[in-house]
């Protein structure tokens, strides 16, 4: 994903996005200690989306990004 794509998003849809990002991190690293990971650039290629997603939350001034992901997890909207 380009960091232009990222900055196209709302906010919202931006931390949709970082949520699904890393789930996908999850499941990659998952993969790769059960032996099962066929690509492992994967994983640097969603590392690096993940540090875009939050240059672009950086540059509209987000703080506590960590906390809101928390936030909306448990209350189940992402």
């Amino acid at each position: 994903m380009k960091i232009s794509d990222i900055r196209e998003l709302k906010t919202e849809e931006i931390h949709t996005e970082l949520d699904r990002l890393r789930r996908h991190q999850f499941d990659l690293r998952s993969q790769r200690v059960t032996e099962k990971l066929e690509d492992s650039s994967q994983l640097g290629k969603v590392k690096k989306d993940i540090a875009r997603v939050f240059t672009v939350l950086g540059e509209r001034g987000e703080k506590d990004i960590e906390q809101k992901q928390y936030h909306l997890e448990s209350v189940g909207t992402v």
